[in-house]
Parts: structure tokens; sequence; C-alpha cells
């Protein structure tokens, strides 16, 4: 409109400006004054290209450099407050945000496997063979310390996430064999990247395989099932919840009750496992086994009751859409936070190590997609499914990867990787799903010439 103010060329230019400011300050020997203005930087420049419908997708990752501009200088402000401490915020983080993720998901994604199983094998196989493969190779390449070694094979090791759907999405891919490979993919995780950690990981870190599984069980699969539950009562699709009986609510609490139960019977099975000093015979015991069906109980009942509860209020009330809304901005916020919080923690790590460290996770980023796209070429599939699977295998699931350097206790070492891995495969994933985006496939090119012949 002429006359009007556009805002978003005006912080476009005070961005550059704060750049230039950065740069004099650092050629000039006052680097500590840098601080203030590069964290400006990122957030005006995170603010202005949101006009500019061609930079606007790389808003999110600016945002992020900001916050991790701001952790490397001021690190104090963003670990601890007091006696507390963030870290503890990670896995708490990670469970709204594969929450969230569970509430995009119904049971239809997974019926890609069936009508698409070749594309959904290989896709499988790509995932959890070149991402781990490459990922030990650069980490012995580079010979980073142990820990920090042990971080880019976990990211490695870990399924893709929600980012590779959208980028799918934005690159006019296949992107119903995105979403079902991701479901797959994040369902297989508790026995692959626990068995891929041991093997290959475990050269570096001592792993324990169980306390691996069950944790990711905890953070992933719980919340994801979760949120398929408050998805499918939340939108009236099951049959129980389209009518008012009372009668039809009851049996719905009753089959949610079975499922506790059986929570409970899975979690008597496991606790020899989980806890090596307790023997099957002794699960049996009063003592053992009532605290057992405690914590089960309580996590069957966070699994299954409180979001039936949930979705039943805003089913009841209408107000399903508004939690779909939000649920991807408080995901894209959680996912900040993390990134954030480890960045903090990692601080004195990443200054020794970080160039080399953004070089490696570069390497096995772009690598993920140059390897998944064209062995899905040499194996003959069609040229959406290529690019759909070579997106699904560069972008990995950064954020339970930094989740589990927590529970591990190595956050500030074995989380790097993924810290750093996350904003930097937004930033590759948009830029090669854009490409894409304008080239079309050449499926579609000789279908396009046929018509017009």
């Amino acid at each position: 409109m002429n006359g009007s103010i556009n805002w978003y060329k005006i912080l476009q230019i005070i961005s550059l400006l704060c750049l230039l400011i950065v740069i004099i300050l650092f050629f000039t020997g006052n680097k500590s004054a840098t601080a203030p203005f590069l964290t400006a930087f990122f957030i005006l420049l995170a603010m202005g290209i949101r006009g500019n419908e061609n930079l606007k997708g790389f808003s999110y990752t600016f945002w992020i450099f900001a916050g991790v501009a701001a952790a490397m200088y001021y690190p104090e402000y963003f670990t601890s407050y007091g006696s507390l401490e963030f870290k503890i915020f990670i896995v708490p983080l990670l469970q709204i945000i594969m929450f969230g993720m569970g509430t995009t998901m119904t049971l239809d994604d997974f019926k890609g496997v069936i009508k698409m199983p070749k594309g959904v094998l290989i896709g499988l196989a790509c995932q959890f063979t070149i991402m781990p493969i490459v990922g030990i190779g650069i980490a012995t390449l580079f010979d980073f310390p142990p820990e920090i070694a042990a971080g880019i094979i976990l990211v490695g090791s870990s399924p893709s996430g929600l980012a590779s759907n959208v980028m799918a999405y934005i690159a006019k891919a296949n992107l119903a064999l995105s979403i079902t490979l991701t479901a797959c993919a994040t369902l297989l995780a508790p026995l692959v990247t626990p068995s891929l950690m041991k093997f290959l990981g475990g050269q570096f870190i001592p792993i324990d395989f169980w306390d691996m599984m069950i944790n990711i069980i905890q953070m992933v699969i719980i919340p994801i099932v979760a949120g398929l539950i408050f998805n499918y009562i939340s939108h009236g699709r099951i049959s129980y919840f389209k009518g008012s009986s009372g009668k039809k609510i009851v049996n719905v609490i009753l089959g949610l009750l079975v499922f506790t139960v059986l929570f409970t019977i899975i979690g008597i099975l496991f606790q020899p496992i989980v806890n090596e000093d307790i023997t099957y015979s002794q699960t049996l015991e009063w003592t053992h086994l009532s605290s057992l069906i405690w914590v089960m109980l309580k996590a069957a009942a966070l699994t299954f009751l409180l979001p039936a509860v949930l979705a039943l209020i805003i089913h009841y009330f209408s107000k399903a859409q508004l939690v779909y809304q939000y649920m991807p901005l408080v995901s894209m916020v959680g996912i900040a936070i993390i990134i954030t919080i480890i960045t903090a923690l990692g601080r004195d790590n990443l200054l020794s190590i970080g160039l080399a460290l953004i070089l490696a996770c570069l390497l096995h980023n772009m690598t993920g997609y140059f390897l998944g796209y064209w062995f899905c070429k040499l194996v003959g599939l069609d040229e959406k499914s290529c690019r759909t699977i070579s997106l699904e295998v560069g972008l990995q699931n950064a954020g339970m990867a930094s989740a589990l350097a927590q529970v591990m206790d190595k956050v500030a070492t074995v989380g790097l990787a993924p810290a750093v891995f996350g904003p930097m495969m937004n930033i590759t994933g948009s830029t090669v799903a854009i490409w894409w985006r304008r080239k079309k496939p050449k499926e579609e090119k000789e279908l396009a010439s046929i018509k017009t012949s």
C-alpha cells in the first residue's frame, strides 16, 4: 500500500546495522561488546524476514540462533536460577513436544505400510543404517572426545521428527510416505536406537540398553500415545463419544482401565530388567509389587485417563481447534528452549571444538540427504519418494537425542551434537525443500508433456 511504512524492511535494515557494529567491534578487539548486538541481529532478522515469502521459512531458525548467541555470551542466565537447574525442563519439554506430535497423528498414518510397503521398508532401512554408520565414521574422522563422539552417533541413531514432514510438504514430495515413515521410525526407536547406541556408541561411552529403552518409552512413546488418544476423543472419532449416553462413557473408561492393568503387568515383567537388584520372584513380594503398581497406575493415568478426560472436556466445549492451532507453536518454542539450555551448559566445550563440531554435523546432515536420495534412485523408487526418504534420513529427532543426553547426565557433552544439529538441519532442510519445490519431478514433466502433445 502506497505511503504505508514497511516495518519488515526497517527491521531488516536495523539488523544489518547491528551486524555491521558486531564486525567493527570484533576487528577492533572489543569481542565481549558484540554480545547484545549479535543477539539483536538475529532477533531483528528473524522478525524482518517474515515479510519475505522466500525467506520467512528461516525465521524460526534465526530465533534459535538468537537463543544460542545469548546462551554463549551469558550462560549463567540459561543454566540455573538460584538452586533451580534449568536442565530439568529438557525431558518435560520433549514430552510436551511428543504429545503435540501425537495430536497430529491418526491410525491412518500407519496404513501407509500396507499401501506403500516398498517405500516404507526402504525408508526405514535407510533411516537406521545410513545416519548411524556415517555418524561413527565422522566421529572417528574428527577424533572428538568420547562423549562428543557418542553424541554424534546418538543423533544418527535417532528417528526422524516432525521437521521432515514439514520439509516434505514444502518440497511437494510424498507427504503420506513421510508421515508414515516418521510414525514407524518413532515407534521402532525404543528398540532400534538403544541397539545402535550399544553397538556403535558403546565404543566411546558405556550404554545401558534397557535404561535407554525405558527412557525412550517414557519420553516419546507414552506422550505420543496420549496425544493419539486425545486426538481421537477430542474429534469425536470414537463412536462411544458421539452419543450422549452415560453407559457409553462408562464403557470407554472401563476400556482405558483395561489398558491400565496391562501397563501394570508389563511393569511387573520389566522390573527385574530395569532394576538389576530385583529378581522376578521379588516382584511378587508386596513391598516391591505395591510400589511398582502405584508407579504404573500413575503412568497409565497420564497416558490414557488424563488425556481422555481432557479431550472429553475440550470436545464438549468444541475447543479442540485451539489445541491444534497452538501446539505447533508450543513445540517450536520447546525445541528452542532445549537448544538454548544445552548451549549454555556446554558453552566451554563448544568454545574449544565448536567449529569442528559444526562442520561435522553439517557433513553428517548433508551426507544423509545425498545417500538417502541416491540409494532410493538405485533401487528404482519414483522421484517424489526419493526426495521424501532423503529428507527423512537427513532430518533427525534432535530433541529426543538431547533428552536422552540429559537422562544420561551428559547433556553438556553428549547433548552438544543434537544442539548443533537441530538448528542446522532446519536451514539445510528448508533450502533443499525450497529448491526441490521449484524443480518439478521428472514424472510430472513427462505427464505435462503428454497432456500438451
